[in-house]
């Protein structure tokens, strides 16, 4: 058999045979990861099949023969293979269509006897007719040499007649540069993700399909995003948002009941609470959705929508204003928790920052990661409030992508009484849980979002809550005075240089790097009334020397100096480009006019300036800017 490539693994791998059959099974449910160019794959399993079903699935032609043995490896007719083939059909779903009628179709055999998989390409058409892509045929295996190393190889049946259209069919050195290693990766990790996988709830060919047309219909706003937030992010990040929500067909299928029950014509109606941006909101109603959006800060962009776009600039406050009895959803994009109104009324939350209902939300699970038991946590608040609570994964450009859906009750209408004392008692409890400090406001994107559900019928639900300020207040060090913040460096790095060398981590030459300070060590060397002025901002000294990441290297709460030729970056650091000839430099280095010895780099590598010679502005004002901060 024609082998493409191969990959051993180390000595004494504990994962495999196991974590093989895991990889594979990555590949097969959700090809997206590793191909770029598809949206995912639909799989239909089959039952077990043996060496005469497969024979007539191939349609017994004289090219099955040569299937059939590149599958078997040479089984002799007479030998009797050892347990039939695990059966399956999978449809792979490309980013954009440019096929046609036609579908691109795998049957995929798994030999569990053998360690190997093999995946046998069809095309079929709007009538049925299929036809195998014999030429495309290829096979998976996990070799075991000599009992102790293990290898997986990709094999080809015919790698003269591959057929390569860079999507359904990727060129053959696709699978030896990204498939077989990202396989091996994972056979060797074997790691089980803590989240559902992506759009769980929703056919992924539906949502690739409305994703593409709503994609196509408002991607002209990136051209005139007014905001200083990256607009392909938040373009992209809301269609997707919408797209799950006119897509899903639960959704879909719970809407057209209620209408059809109740005698409606009209869509379902919608609240976005903490809307940011709008677009959403946008998206949602100019696809036929009633609804508006509410924000305690107004965005440029809102006037850019038109009048049909419904967005109200206040502050949400727990109390009966923010009922909103007669909405169908409430939907909460990137914000905190979310309560409901109404027994009628149903939700969609994409949780971001980690609050409680009175302050900051206080670990309890340390065997959990921070995000995991955050999601626990918002899905008892929705399990408190009444909801069967299905959880799934969006695909959007954001760290942030778990969502809760609320589509019933779990409870009938006669107990609604019942279910109201115990939101009560629940919120109480978390006032008086330990650890809860302070009253925090409530907005999304650009900020937070909240709406409690309240303590009791009135409009002091949240007695001393504090909404948040229109103007947002940035509190990263970036609007302390120039010449405090450059004291502030200069007196830092000067200590640190003045500290005998103890070891560097893989420093070379003769280049000083100093020593290391504990970031209490370093405040005291300021001054009192410095110290003061950084307490005022988020995180104080610690923040202005991570914004300082040219000069400093900031792990385990310790301070260092950096040095650019480290091999061994820091995680921060990964992420870092080389400098790509003939880039403009519009900062000075900080070493090349402050370290005795100057930059350790060469000006061409260096990614700032060496003097005022190297120092090239370009000629336009550089647009700052302003990340999300919490």
């Amino acid at each position: 058999m024609p082998k493409l490539c191969d990959i051993k693994f180390p000595s004494g791998c504990k994962t495999l045979p196991e974590g093989f059959w895991s990889s594979v099974d990555v590949w097969i449910k959700k090809p997206h990861v590793v191909n770029k160019r598809l949206c995912g794959a639909k799989e239909t399993e089959g039952e077990n099949v043996g060496r005469e079903a497969l024979k007539f699935l191939l349609d017994d032609s004289e090219s099955s023969t040569k299937v059939l043995s590149f599958i078997t490896g040479h089984v002799s007719e007479t030998e009797e293979h050892e347990e039939p083939w695990c059966f399956s059909v999978r449809t792979i779903i490309p980013k954009v269509n440019r096929y046609g009628s036609k579908s691109h179709k795998e049957v995929i055999l798994k030999d569990y006897s053998k360690q190997q998989v093999t995946f046998l390409p069809f095309e079929e058409d709007a009538g049925g007719q299929v036809c195998l892509k014999s030429g495309n045929i290829y096979q998976i295996l996990l070799i075991n040499q000599d009992c102790e190393e293990w290898v997986v190889e990709l094999h080809l049946m015919a790698p003269d007649a591959w057929f390569s259209d860079g999507v359904a069919y990727p060129h053959p050195a696709w699978f030896s540069t990204d498939l077989l290693p990202k396989l091996a990766r994972w056979a060797s990790e074997n790691k089980s993700s803590e989240f559902s996988s992506t759009l769980s709830l929703l056919p992924v060919e539906k949502y690739s399909a409305t994703y593409q047309q709503l994609k196509g219909k408002y991607k002209a706003l990136v051209k005139v995003w007014p905001e200083v937030t990256d607009p392909e992010k938040f373009v992209y990040e809301d269609v997707a948002i919408a797209t799950y929500l006119l897509a899903s067909p639960i959704l879909l299928v719970l809407w057209a009941e209620e209408r059809a029950r109740k005698g409606l014509t009209a869509r379902q109606t919608f609240v976005d609470l903490g809307c940011g941006n709008g677009l959403l909101v946008h998206i949602l109603t100019n696809e036929g959705h009633s609804g508006k959006g509410i924000d305690v800060r107004k965005r440029k962009i809102w006037d850019m929508y038109g009048p049909q776009t419904v967005l109200e600039e206040k502050a949400i406050t727990p109390s009966e204003s923010f009922l909103f009895p007669g909405t169908d959803w409430l939907i909460g994009n990137h914000s905190d928790e979310l309560t409901p109104s109404s027994y009628a009324c149903r939700y969609f939350v994409l949780p971001c920052c980690f609050y409680d209902f009175y302050g900051k939300y206080q670990r309890r699970q340390c065997r959990k990661s921070q995000y995991r038991e955050y999601i626990d946590f918002i899905a008892e608040v929705s399990h408190i409030s009444g909801f069967q609570t299905d959880e799934d994964c969006l695909r959007i450009p954001s760290t942030k992508r778990v969502c809760l859906v609320g589509l019933s009750r779990n409870y009938q209408l006669p107990g609604e009484a019942e279910a109201e004392r115990r939101r009560t008692d629940y919120i109480h409890a978390r006032r008086l849980a330990p650890g809860v400090t302070g009253q925090r406001s409530a907005a999304r994107n650009d900020g937070e979002g909240c709406c409690g559900s309240g303590e009791a019928h009135g409009s002091t639900w949240g007695s001393g809550f504090q909404p948040r300020e229109r103007v947002e207040t940035v509190r990263n060090c970036a609007a302390l005075p120039r010449d405090i913040v450059d004291g502030v460096v200069q007196r830092v790095a000067s200590s640190l240089l003045e500290m005998t060398d103890d070891g560097g981590e893989g420093a070379t030459g003769d280049w000083n790097r100093g020593g290391s300070l504990s970031v209490g060590e370093a405040a005291g060397l300021l001054e009192p009334q410095t110290l003061q002025l950084l307490k005022k901002e988020c995180g104080g000294l610690q923040t202005l020397l991570r914004n300082h990441h040219q000069v400093f290297r900031v792990e385990g709460g310790r301070v260092f100096i950096r040095d650019g030729r480290d091999p061994k970056p820091s995680r921060g650091d990964a992420k870092r480009k080389p400098v790509a000839p003939g880039a403009l430099k519009t900062r000075p280095c900080w070493f090349y006019d402050h370290h005795p010895q100057r930059c350790p780099l060469q000006a061409e590598a260096c990614a700032f300036a060496h003097g005022p010679d190297d120092l090239r502005p370009s000629g336009r004002p550089l647009k700052k800017i302003k990340s999300h901060v919490c």
